[in-house]
């Protein structure tokens, strides 16, 4: 597994002929071993000039993905919705449809405003057999998510769905919703996995991304694993927005006191992240934000025992701001 991961690592190292990197890494691995090679292929992660190479030739208008396979872009504005195919970095779009939303613009602040949100959401089920009035069928968001709940917001019950199976639509707009024809969504539910899905809804204007902004992105979550790694809890710590806040509303300083509790146990730890997808995160709060989500593997050793071992999905939303990126919600 090890010589199979080095070697793929290896075949990467091209883009960096020019330097010639790929002939020291070759010469370190004779002359060192396989532990060394892993370090120098680390460090390479925590450099926007090696993630700016990977997203060269990717289209990244609507962000990196390594485990998400189509993208629904919702824009109350125009009323319309475009589903969106990703593969291997590459989008093609499979369809535009319009759509039917909400009465209110902005953002969704309180159950029964009748606003769709702007955000990205994942989708968490898929309902047929349902009241005549919302067609065949609908993909049920997460609404509200993480950032939707530090803000206080409420609801619930966000779908894209059909329109009335007895044609009799009288109201222009949804309680929220995004409504489109039955015959659009039976053929979407043919096309997607709703679990390898996202959505996200905008008005007017969809945020900009720079293929600079995911690169510095995914070398600042390298280097902040690298950080938690050798227990740095200045740089660790550095990775956060002063008004951060966990997803169960610890403040920054109540969570910088608890990590410098668990850097002190001088515990030996092992981290992997794989999945990783990146979303630009409309919002009314005029934030340059991202979602980002990833599979976590941590080990944590004392004496050579394992004191704590998990594998879970983690959410962080990072701000980029001051030419930098800060984790401003975790999960």
């Amino acid at each position: 597994m090890i010589k199979k991961t080095l070697f793929g690592f290896l075949l990467l190292g091209t883009l960096f002929a020019q330097s010639n990197e790929l002939g020291k890494i070759i010469q370190e691995y004779r002359l060192k071993g396989i532990d060394s090679v892993q370090k120098t292929l680390e460090d390479f992660l925590t450099q926007q000039k090696y993630w700016l190479d990977v997203l060269q030739n990717q289209d990244t208008d609507f962000g990196y993905y390594e485990d998400i396979n189509f993208l629904f872009i919702s824009d109350k504005a125009t009323l319309k919705l475009w589903l969106y195919k990703i593969d291997n970095g590459q989008l093609t779009e499979i369809a535009e449809t319009n759509s039917i939303v909400g009465l209110g613009s902005g953002a969704k602040k309180i159950e029964g405003d009748k606003i769709t949100p702007i955000g990205v959401y994942s989708f968490i089920d898929k309902f047929q057999k349902l009241d005549q009035y919302y067609g065949p069928m609908a993909f049920a968001t997460n609404y509200p998510n993480i950032y939707d709940r530090n803000l206080k917001r409420s609801g619930s019950g966000i779908w894209i769905h059909g329109k009335p199976l007895n044609g009799d639509r009288k109201e222009k707009n949804t309680k929220g919703c995004i409504a489109i024809e039955n015959n659009v969504i039976m053929d979407f539910d043919k096309i997607i996995d709703y679990k390898k899905t996202l959505l996200i809804s905008y008005e007017n204007s969809f945020p900009k991304v720079e293929k600079s902004d995911l690169a510095l992105i995914l070398s600042m979550l390298y280097q902040w694993k690298n950080a938690w790694i050798e227990s740095d809890i200045k740089t660790y710590l550095s990775f956060y927005a002063k008004d951060f806040k966990r997803s169960d509303g610890m403040s920054f300083r109540n969570f910088s006191d608890y990590k410098n509790r668990i850097f002190q146990k001088k515990e030996q730890k092992n981290i992997e992240f794989t999945k990783i997808n990146i979303s630009p995160y409309p919002n009314a709060e005029n934030k340059k934000l991202f979602l980002v989500s990833f599979m976590q593997k941590y080990t944590a050793y004392k004496n050579k025992a394992i004191t704590y071992n998990s594998y879970d999905t983690k959410e962080l939303y990072i701000e980029l701001k001051d030419n930098g990126a800060f984790i401003l919600i975790e999960k």
